[in-house]
């Protein structure tokens, strides 16, 4: 077994984006490897290109050492003071949400510590290079605040091509590992299941919920427990605000408006905890305002949450699929064709739905999730609305099978779950 887990696909983005005039942001959920990926793989690569110790400076706002810090003034005279030559200097500075106050979120424009990052990039010769894990001011603001400045990194869990290069052996015994643990990285330095689950329990009370509460002063955190356990239990159904508030109201006796509801929603979102794919109508090319499906930013999380006693294969499998996508930096929807059948002399309307409509550029994929087709009905079923989008973008499911990839007579690819997850160019085939 290596003693590493290789990241090279975020590496070589980071690498990619070496020197190019822009402050890098790296941003994801917190222990996803943001820190590791900085300060020990891309640090790493900068020594063996030559950089000296000396020209990196490296700043874990999230460290009582640097407390100081937090302060973007104290930040400011640190950084200046430690640049004494031309020389190119990289400025690697970790969890920067530290130096930003609540109310400076208020309005992204004012907040000091941007100031500060951009009047270090005006020396030019510095390089800088920062991680954060809130989207609400490292993605959403972050054009406007660093001026047109900032180019974002988003690093995800480890994925199950980068678990399994890790663990090796019996691919179906390591997809079932990693499908009941997921990936966050420091799961696989865990020996035993209870230390396993310990560990993602903890991750949940201690770090992400304190996080939140704290960061958007949480009045209800029942609410906020009650609406992740409803969204762990249902990952890939379709739900809104509304529904929730109403759940809560009539199975937990718990009174909260929808707009409480969205506002939590969105805070989970904004903390990289789960992420949202929108309704897409195929054929009318439009968004529904609701209702969405949320997903899990990492399955171990989901099933910890839930005291690993939902074990949904069909829902983690489609999670998993997600996740992976997202890794791939592509944009996914929910599709919904609308068919028109006539049964009895009378049409009807309904409407059939794709897991996920896939976007990369002027690419792309309609992709069905299913865990199993070996039925004829129910590979009818899946295969349907692929068959009815009516235009020529490639149509792929994906079944929990270690049979090689196919194309059927209507150009459908039939794509293996393991292919699918260890061949980053698979949607290709």
């Amino acid at each position: 077994m290596q003693n590493i887990i290789k990241r090279d696909e975020y590496l070589n983005r980071i690498i990619d984006r070496k020197e190019n005039g822009l402050i890098k942001v790296i941003t994801g959920i917190r222990r996803c490897g943001k820190s590791f990926l900085l300060f020990n793989l891309f640090y790493d690569y900068l020594i063996e290109s030559g950089v000296k110790e000396e020209q990196i400076i490296t700043i874990a706002l999230d460290d009582d050492t640097f407390v100081k810090y937090r302060d973007p003034d104290e930040l400011s005279k640190y950084i200046r003071g430690k640049i004494v030559n031309s020389d190119m200097y990289y400025i690697l500075i970790d969890e920067v949400q530290y130096a930003i106050t609540k109310d400076e979120l208020k309005n992204p424009e004012d907040v000091k510590l941007y100031n500060v990052l951009n009047g270090l990039m005006r020396l030019r010769n510095v390089d800088i290079y920062v991680t954060g894990s809130n989207s609400k001011m490292l993605t959403k603001d972050v054009l406007t605040a660093f001026r047109g400045r900032g180019d974002e990194v988003r690093v995800y869990p480890i994925s199950f091509k980068e678990y399994y290069s890790f663990v090796g052996g019996d691919k179906s015994d390591a997809y079932e590992e990693y499908a009941l643990y997921g990936g966050m990285p420091l799961v696989l330095t865990k020996k035993s299941d209870a230390e396993k689950m310990n560990y993602l329990h903890t991750l949940f009370t201690e770090v992400y919920f304190k996080d939140i509460v704290e960061r958007y002063d949480i009045e209800l955190p029942d609410v906020l427990s009650e609406l992740t356990d409803d969204l762990c239990s249902s990952v890939g159904s379709l739900t809104n605000a509304s529904k929730i508030s109403n759940t809560l109201r009539t199975v937990k006796n718990i009174k909260v408006s929808g707009t409480t509801v969205s506002n939590y929603l969105n805070y989970l979102i904004e903390s990289f905890l789960f992420s949202n794919a929108k309704r897409y109508d195929v054929k009318g090319k439009k968004y529904f305002e609701y209702p969405s499906k949320y997903y899990c930013a990492d399955i171990g999380l989901r099933n910890a949450r839930l005291n690993f006693r939902q074990q949904e294969e069909t829902h983690i499998m489609e999670n998993i699929i997600y996740n992976e996508l997202l890794c791939r930096e592509y944009s996914v929807d929910v599709g919904v064709v609308e068919i028109v059948e006539t049964s009895v002399g009378k049409r009807s309307k309904k409407q059939c739905e794709i897991d996920f409509v896939v976007n990369k550029g002027s690419k792309k994929y309609y992709i069905q999730s299913a865990l199993n087709v070996s039925e004829p009905s129910k590979l009818e079923t899946e295969l349907r609305p692929l068959k009815n989008t009516k235009d020529f973008f490639k149509k792929i499911i994906i079944s929990k099978t270690s049979m090689k990839s196919w194309t059927d007579e209507d150009g459908i690819l039939h794509l293996g779950l393991y292919e699918f997850l260890l061949n980053v160019n698979s949607l290709e085939l």
